[in-house]
């Protein structure tokens, strides 16, 4: 629980923690405790919204929407990442929120599933802050933007000594179903494009408080060349290949720089985030002239298949068969590459050797 900032305090915070900002004329006195009878306050958290429309900020500060008076936000966020104060008192933006997801605001606790059968109005206690954005799935966050509303949250979050729990999502407090904020985000820091997550954003918060508020997260990747690691796996025996069914080459055998670098999972020969290139020799024995063996790249997160690459084939020759195929892909974080052939011949083949040569630059 604390006072709300008064406007020397936004200022000196904002200022500290590295927002760029403008003040919309007659911030300070604007709010709506007056025309409700109600004081602003005590505050005991920040919630954050998109504006689901484009060029908002009078709409937010004086012009309100049909039966929502204004100011419907504290603060209001454009593309340009340039804030801008629009009010210091009570402000039209939280409506009810779900009072077991107060609590836990309040509490600085992991926020549950609303509970809509008791609400508070979110109105008297919480600061709130409108990101310029559609909101249609499509419309991206700039990285000027996203980095000014981590800064923000963080201020407010430093000024009251909370921890980066007190910074909510609309979407995590309406009774109402309310979507924002969402989309995604041109990038932050060394991460290119994701998609915007209040799990993130309260990690990315969390970062910015474990340090000074002149703090600044790193942008550039390190200009010292990414050396790859060289892969190559291969097979103690070959094995039978049933068929109909897609299944996993288990590789038993690794002649790379640094044996034992590659997962323990036979079948995993690169895991994420990662780019590699290289190459897949195949040997088949007992593949009729004409017959086909499909060998596709698999990707995995744990034990589930998340995504298939494109099919490559070989087909059965006379007197055995064997075909190099080229591998060239990049891995997501916490994935797992594997191959996988199917037999579409109507009898059992063998695999006589597959032999996997990669070099894998490892990405951070």
């Amino acid at each position: 629980m604390a006072q709300p900032a008064t406007p020397a305090q936004w200022r000196a915070a904002l200022k500290a923690e590295g927002v760029r900002f403008t003040e919309y004329p007659g911030w300070t006195e604007r709010g709506r405790d007056a025309a409700t009878g109600k004081v602003f306050g005590p505050v005991h958290g920040i919630l954050n919204h998109h504006t689901a429309g484009t060029n908002s900020l009078t709409t937010i500060a004086t012009g309100g929407r049909p039966g929502l008076p204004p100011p419907l936000a504290h603060a209001y966020l454009p593309k340009s990442g340039e804030l801008v104060l629009v009010a210091d008192g009570r402000a039209n933006h939280a409506g009810l929120v779900a009072t077991n997801v107060f609590n836990a605001i309040v509490a600085e606790k992991p926020l549950p599933k609303q509970d809509k059968s008791s609400t508070v109005d979110g109105n008297d206690a919480l600061y709130g802050l409108e990101v310029e954005n559609l909101g249609n799935g499509a419309d991206v966050y700039t990285r000027a933007q996203y980095d000014t509303w981590v800064r923000f949250d963080a201020a407010l979050c430093r000024l009251h000594a909370w921890s980066a729990a007190s910074a909510a999502g609309h979407l995590e407090t309406s009774v109402e179903g309310k979507p924002d904020p969402a989309g995604p985000v041109e990038g932050y820091a060394k991460r290119g494009r994701f998609t915007f997550t209040m799990a993130q954003f309260r990690a990315d918060v969390a970062e910015r408080l474990a340090h000074p508020a002149s703090w600044s997260p790193p942008t550039a990747q390190e200009t010292t060349p990414m050396q790859p690691a060289y892969v190559n796996l291969g097979l103690v025996h070959g094995y039978q290949l049933a068929p109909g069914e897609w299944t996993e080459i288990p590789f038993t055998q690794e002649w790379n720089d640094e044996p034992g670098d590659h997962p323990a999972n036979g079948a995993v020969f690169v895991a994420g985030a990662a780019r590699f290139t290289g190459t897949l020799g195949l040997r088949f024995e007992g593949l009729a002239e004409g017959d086909v063996v499909q060998v596709r790249q698999s990707e995995y997160e744990g034990t589930t298949l998340k995504q298939e690459h494109p099919i490559d084939e070989v087909i059965g020759t006379a007197g055995g068969t064997f075909r190099t195929i080229p591998l060239v892909n990049r891995l997501g974080e916490g994935r797992t590459m594997r191959v996988r052939l199917l037999n579409q011949a109507d009898t059992g083949i063998e695999v006589v050797s597959a032999v996997l040569k990669a070099l894998v630059w490892k990405e951070d």
